[in-house]
């Protein structure tokens, strides 16, 4: 009887053999960073940590952080970015946004982002990104910087379950 059920389902829902393409409730973004100021020429690299999440629809919200080491102490970079996501096929994704930035030294300014999400898999669990940028300090000198960012995606699942089609037999 089981078959029977199963044969059934498959025939009025043939889009169940496919794989479909899921959203996660987050991406965590791990990689590294390097940022390079437009004035004086200085340059810095390090790790970055990043976690993007959609409220709504055609709106994400990522915070980052990345301690940048350059000649000098140690800069921790915090930025919120508010994103428009843009799906160019089924496996690239483009992420442009804007937002403030925030460093322990002292600079406040704003960033603007233009990431490319790349899913090899339908189910988003993990893929890659490179995410270009360019920043602006409100701070003495407005100094201008390009950062570039690379590194892996990891989809965090959404908690919903699929629906069942099939009471299990007790």
């Amino acid at each position: 009887m089981k078959i029977l059920r199963l044969i059934a389902a498959l025939v009025v829902f043939p889009s169940a053999l496919q794989a479909e393409e899921k959203e996660p409730a987050a991406v965590v973004e791990l990689g590294g960073a390097g940022a390079w100021i437009s004035a004086g020429g200085g340059s810095s690299l390090g790790p970055s940590v990043s976690v993007e999440f959609s409220p709504i629809k055609n709106l994400s919200i990522e915070a980052g952080l990345s301690p940048l080491f350059g000649n000098g102490p140690v800069d921790w970079d915090f930025d919120l970015l508010f994103r428009r996501p843009f799906d160019l096929s089924k496996t690239v994704e483009f992420d442009p946004g804007i937002g403030p930035t925030w460093g322990s030294t002292g600079q406040f300014g704003a960033q603007a982002s233009f990431e490319f999400m790349f899913w090899p898999w339908n189910e988003r669990k993990f893929g890659w990104f490179i995410d270009p940028t360019y920043g602006v300090s409100f701070t003495n000198g407005h100094q201008q910087s390009f950062g570039l960012t690379v590194g892996l995606l990891i989809g965090i699942p959404d908690q919903k379950g699929p629906p069942l089609l099939f009471k299990r037999d007790q």
